[in-house]
């Protein structure tokens, strides 16, 4: 008899933490945030300590490194307004980001799911940290075909943020899939 019980409370245990409603369920998620924000902040501050701004290095015959700023948003989206876009990008994803903790808190245990809105937050806190401490976020990954078309430069936090965007739909097929 204590044996089922046993295995009733632990069931119980499983369910409501597959229900969201176990706090430790999203530290795991929140550590993997904050290792996105840490690569992508060191990957930042290795860039700017080696090149000066604007400065390039070949590393492929289709990808360079090289050193920028953007004020605004995705492909520089807004980069030549006044400076009030800075104050909506970083509330944009302060918001975002908590918004994406309440979602983690209630489906934990939606593995997909997590990972790709982890991915997001922490791209999104990456950048927020450039905008905050630097007033632009801090680009450094060129990819181009010949000398014709460069992509426009980007970083680790939006290669996260597209990652987990990927990820999303791809979590969204299958969901409708089912």
């Amino acid at each position: 008899m204590a044996t089922k019980k046993r295995s009733n409370f632990s069931a119980g245990s499983n369910s409501s933490r597959s229900s969201g409603s176990s706090g430790s369920s999203l530290i795991p998620w929140l550590g993997l945030a904050a290792i996105v924000i840490l690569l992508d902040q060191v990957s930042k501050i290795t860039i700017t300590k080696l090149f000066a701004y604007a400065e390039s290095m070949s590393v492929t015959s289709f990808f360079n490194l090289v050193l920028v700023y953007n004020k605004g948003a995705a492909f520089s989206f807004l980069a030549a307004e006044s400076g009030w876009q800075r104050y909506v990008f970083t509330a944009l994803g302060l918001i975002a980001s908590a918004y994406i903790i309440f979602l983690l808190s209630r489906h934990s245990s939606q593995k997909l799911f997590c990972w790709a809105l982890t991915l997001i937050m922490g791209g999104a806190l990456g950048n927020v940290i450039d905008r905050l401490m630097y007033g632009h976020v801090i680009d450094f990954l060129d990819f181009h075909y010949q000398d014709i078309y460069h992509f426009p430069a980007f970083n680790l936090a939006d290669s996260a943020i597209v990652l987990g965007a990927g990820l999303f739909i791809l979590d969204e097929l299958r969901r409708v899939k089912k």
